[in-house]
């Protein structure tokens, strides 16, 4: 019991001294004026988004690469074996994460 306890209590030390991953910390998401779909997407390769097009179904990857007309989504959610290029005129919203789970 008092082994237990004292490793709790050393556990709770060591992680108070050290930070946090950038990932678990809120990410502020910025929007500017002058931002398009393809814009916004383009700060966002690396990271998993969902998009929504604007013919109803929804896409959850990581953004690969954005060129003029299409957006490349690598590790699909539920189709992890599978990539999409999805057309940019039929992304209807951009779902990004902003605060850990």
């Amino acid at each position: 019991m008092r082994l237990a306890r004292a490793l709790g209590i050393v556990a709770l030390v060591l992680v108070s001294w050290f930070p946090l991953p950038a990932a678990a910390q809120d990410a502020k998401l910025e929007v500017k004026s002058t931002d398009t779909v393809r814009t916004l997407l383009e700060r966002q390769i690396g990271k998993r988004i969902s998009v929504v097009l604007t013919t109803g179904p929804e896409l959850a990857g990581v953004v690969v690469s954005v060129g003029d007309k299409v957006v490349h989504l690598s590790e699909l959610t539920g189709r992890e074996f599978f990539d999409a290029i999805v057309n940019l005129e039929q992304v209807g919203a951009v779902i990004i994460r902003v605060r850990p789970r």
